[in-house]
């Protein structure tokens, strides 16, 4: 028997099912939603990673299965002008740590420090250093270690996670200390340096040249990095090699300098503890073949990277071994200026060959007495004789004559008071005074007593030993003032030569051909002349012009009279030698400035004939006299 409910009923029931139905419809089309919004997400993800973003994730991946290291390349070698090596590379090897690939830094560390002899806070320091840098860039723990602490890391690489050993060309140079003003030295990039460098170059603890060629010649140095492609397990250790990309070597620089010249220039300055500089150039070209700065400092210190006592010594050592003296130390001309005096006074016209001017050993002018060097004075003199024994009295009186403008505008046509813009770092300019310069520097109207100062070399006037070599090279080769050039060659890694030496002419001076010669002849008796200050430079079969000059440091009066050996040795005068030879065909200029020298004949013009003795060993018998 079934149960007829009322229709009322019935239809209340359906509406509840309608309902409940529609309900459901609806937590179904939510859900429905729901799903289909993560599926979305899930989608869009995917292509992020794979489509969008898939090189780089590929990448990502890529790396934590291989290990790639860079490759440092062999830094170009460096040789003389007759290809002799002076710097060359040998294999170095590092112990370097990876962090990302150590995964318990402290317990390493501590096994590490007896094995490289080091203390555990020294390795610290060094990872505390680079913490700024990626963990994947190697942080060098300690360089050029020896053949056994090698072999020991090589052969229990697993129980150091993260730690390996690389191999890296250092210098090895031939001649020890040989151009090191001229060379430079090697060290680790600044972070300034590596702020300005192009990061496609260089990473955080490249070496990098920090002085001389070495930095100025960087880019063609340094060559190119390769890339090593490793695999490595989960815990970073290697499993073997998958691909190797070998690095280009730096390119060759031949420079101009003779190691025969430079050797010996600087055996004579290192006798005796010499402080100053020699320059030797070739006078029809501008080639630099020796260029000594002295104390000299020792490059070795500084691979690796020089200890802070070794660099606190340098700093303290009242000779300034840092200073390049070629460039960047300056000094009065004193007597070598004279040349200077003597062609200002002859293209003025003022005199003449003939003139003469007496000198009793002293001039009144003012209320001041000026005195030459020769106190019982020289008597009658003209310009040769004047220039060959050095009469201060006679060029007083031409200073006068011309003035110290013209002076000064003759200096700069000699290439005194400018640069010269030879390759070599924070060459300074010196200075040639006129009435303008002290009025602006010195807020004073010139005096004409200063004028005689400056006519023998004094006063104002400040020259570097480059630019006297330069003035004493144009004046053999005829008043062509060339760019003193320190690189013969840069030659590619396949043997493509990239720059060749090429003779530059800064200026030239016509019209005074004459004016020169008598100049030349008169430097020539400098040297034989009975009365010469050179005397002692001469050499037997070879005719040489030159110039002494004894630059006044102080003047004291305390010290008038004594010995030379007496005077303190921070008050003695500097000593000037210049020369050029054969002097009837010249070949090259030789300047020689030692520090509290003396006198140039004696302190300086030995050095120069020890150089010129170099030069020409062979050929003297064959030299007209």
């Amino acid at each position: 028997m079934r149960l007829k409910l009322p229709f009322k009923e019935v239809q209340e029931i359906e509406e509840r099912d309608d309902a409940a139905l529609d309900q459901l419809k609806k937590r179904l089309l939510a859900a429905a939603v729901v799903v289909l919004f993560f599926f979305l997400v899930i989608v869009l993800r995917l292509w992020s990673l794979q489509i969008t973003n898939g090189d780089e994730y590929e990448k990502r991946a890529y790396g934590n299965r291989v290990r790639i290291r860079q490759l440092v390349p062999p830094r170009g070698h460096i040789l003389d002008r007759f290809g002799r090596e002076i710097v060359t590379n040998r294999p170095s090897f590092n112990v370097a740590l990876i962090q990302e690939d150590s995964h318990d830094l402290g317990d390493v560390l501590e096994r590490l420090a007896p094995i490289l002899e080091m203390e555990v806070s020294e390795l610290w320091n060094k990872v505390r250093e680079a913490s700024r840098t990626p963990r994947y860039v190697p942080v060098i723990l300690k360089e050029d270690i020896d053949w056994k602490t090698l072999a020991y890391l090589e052969n229990h690489n697993h129980e150091f996670s993260g730690i390996r050993t690389e191999v890296q060309p250092v210098r090895v140079y031939h001649y020890n200390d040989l151009a090191a003003n001229v060379i430079g030295y090697l060290g680790s990039i600044s972070k300034k340096e590596l702020a300005a460098s192009d990061r496609n170059v260089y990473i955080g603890g490249d070496t990098v040249g920090k002085r001389g060629i070495e930095r100025l010649r960087e880019a063609d140095l340094r060559g190119e990095k390769g890339h090593s492609y490793t695999e490595v397990d989960a815990k970073g250790f290697e499993q073997q090699m998958l691909k190797t990309e070998q690095p280009l070597p730096g390119r060759e620089l031949r420079l101009t300098i003779d190691v025969d010249l430079q050797q010996i220039a600087e055996s004579y300055m290192a006798a005796g503890d010499k402080s100053g500089a020699v320059v030797v150039l070739e006078v029809n070209t501008g080639r630099v073949l020796a260029a000594v700065s002295a104390p000299t400092i020792h490059i070795e210190d500084f691979v690796g990277g020089i200890s802070k006592k070794k660099w606190q010594a340098l700093l303290d050592n009242p000779k300034h071994p840092l200073i390049n003296k070629v460039v960047q130390a300056t000094y009065p001309p004193a007597s070598t200026y004279k040349m200077v005096t003597a062609l200002a006074g002859l293209a003025k016209g003022v005199i003449d060959e003939d003139t003469v001017f007496y000198c009793p050993g002293r001039f009144a002018f003012g209320n001041r007495t000026y005195r030459c060097w020769k106190h019982s004075g020289h008597g009658p003199v003209n310009l040769e004789k004047a220039l060959a024994q050095s009469c201060d009295i006679y060029f007083y009186q031409v200073g006068l004559r011309v003035g110290v403008d013209s002076l000064a505008e003759w200096a700069q046509k000699l290439g005194l008071g400018k640069r010269s813009g030879i390759e070599m770092e924070y060459e300074k300019s010196g200075l040639t005074p006129t009435k303008k310069w002290k009025l602006k520097n010195r807020k004073s109207k010139w005096q004409e007593g200063e004028t005689l100062s400056i006519a023998i070399g004094q006063g104002f006037n400040l020259t570097t030993p480059l630019q006297i070599c330069l003035m004493t090279a144009t004046l053999a080769n005829g008043g062509k003032v060339y760019r003193p050039q320190l690189v013969e060659q840069v030659v590619d890694p396949e043997g493509k030569i990239i720059e060749s030496f090429s003779p530059e002419i800064i200026s030239e001076i016509k019209g005074v051909d004459h004016y020169i010669d008598i100049i030349k002849k008169s430097m020539e008796q400098a040297v034989h002349g009975k009365r010469g200050t050179a005397r002692r430079v001469a050499i037997d079969g070879l005719r040489i012009a030159g110039k002494t000059g004894t630059a006044q440091v102080v003047r004291i009066a305390q010290y008038r009279g004594l010995k030379d050996e007496e005077i303190p040795y921070k008050y003695r005068d500097h000593a000037w030698f210049t020369c050029f030879a054969p002097a009837d065909n010249p070949e090259i200029a030789v300047t020689v400035l030692v520090e509290h020298g003396l006198h140039g004949g004696s302190g300086a013009g030995p050095i120069a004939r020890a150089v010129l003795k170099q030069y020409f060993s062979g050929r003297l018998n064959q030299i007209v006299q």
